[in-house]
């Protein structure tokens, strides 16, 4: 798996980790920096096309103030990247975490001389954050008003904070909790982090949302898929089109869905007794190998050790004990189905 960078621009007080994990499991409001991540413009009359041939899903579809997730993938169907593509009227904006950041724009910037199609890397000239928990509109409400607090699931709302600095808005989850990422001009961040802090969110280390990623069943690039994964085994069912014209990687994956599954997919595993349990653990079922484990967590809510894990086909089914061979130990598990914790994203209206 790809090493994982983390970037942090606005320092933070965390606090201890039983009030973060309450502050957005519990009604409150988490606020992640996603620093780290990578955000590159495309912009030009040829950006469309050029875009629509590397990834999954339909760029062409893509309205104006509209968003999507997509993946690129290989000639063999494997994941290079998962990105969000903004569709912000004079230019796309791509979104992606920190270890594919240096891949999607070296994918990008080999077409900058093939015709109309300009890239632009604004990741040290902007900053994202996330908003995360039932309370995340109150505090986006407080901070930027009740229409970013109620945008639309897929929608890009563009607004000012009270210092008049620009800032997109989409509501995204990472956590299985109701949420918003905000995009804003590095030299507003500071000033938009403290107001999101008064209004009562809860700033959240990067351990912290390891934990509330595994329970939400969220992959994690370089920790949870890498270039040996196959797009349609990550569960990535709304990054992939099947409608579009052609893009690399469309023959296989498309092959894979008409032939009825995968041979395995990313689901969920929870312990007996997971004490020692890491990623990159052996899984066993009816004196099979069944799979691997990628990331592993101890969940507060469910009182019991968890973990993601790509297990083969047969052994799918929610409910089947496999074995999980951690050195010379091995420990008892049920297959679960994805997501562990089902927060306020989906509660009606969430």
């Amino acid at each position: 798996m790809s090493e994982v960078v983390e970037r942090i621009s606005i320092p933070a007080e965390y606090g201890d980790a039983p009030a973060q994990y309450a502050a957005v499991r519990g009604g409150g409001a988490g606020l992640i920096d996603f620093s780290s991540r990578g955000r590159i413009q495309l912009s030009g009359s040829e950006a469309v096309p050029f875009l629509n041939g590397l990834i999954t899903n339909d760029v062409k579809s893509l309205a104006s103030g509209s968003w999507m997730t997509a993946a690129f993938p290989n000639v063999q169907g494997r994941m290079l990247a998962v990105v969000r593509i903004l569709n912000q009227g004079e230019h796309f904006l791509i979104d992606t975490e920190p270890a594919t950041y240096a891949k999607v724009r070296q994918l990008l910037e080999r077409f900058t001389l093939a015709g109309d199609f300009r890239v632009t890397d604004v990741t040290s000239q902007t900053v994202s954050f996330s908003v995360q928990g039932a309370g995340a509109p109150a505090v986006v409400e407080n901070a930027l008003g009740e229409a970013a607090a109620t945008v639309e699931r897929q929608r890009i709302l563009q607004t000012n904070n009270a210092d008049g600095a620009l800032v997109s808005v989409i509501r995204s989850t990472h956590s299985g909790e109701d949420g918003f990422d905000l995009f804003i001009a590095a030299e507003h961040a500071r000033s938009l982090w403290d107001v999101l802090l008064a209004g009562g969110a809860q700033a959240i280390e990067p351990d912290m949302l390891e934990l509330l990623r595994v329970e939400a069943g969220v992959a994690r690039y370089g920790v949870d898929m890498d270039e040996t994964t196959i797009v349609s085994e990550t569960n990535l069912d709304d990054a992939v089109s099947f409608t579009k014209g052609c893009y690399i990687g469309q023959e296989i994956i498309a092959r894979i869905k008409y032939r009825g599954h995968v041979a395995k997919k990313l689901t969920g595993l929870i312990f007996d007794n997971g004490d020692g349990v890491s990623a990159g653990a052996r899984i066993t079922a009816a004196d099979k190998d069944a799979g691997r484990v990628t990331s592993v967590a101890y969940s507060p809510q469910l009182g019991r050790t968890i973990a993601l894990a790509y297990v083969k086909y047969e052994f799918l089914a929610a409910g089947t004990t496999v074995r999980v061979i951690q050195d010379e130990a091995e420990h008892s598990a049920q297959v679960a189905e994805l997501p562990f914790v089902r927060g306020s994203w989906y509660e009606p209206g969430g």
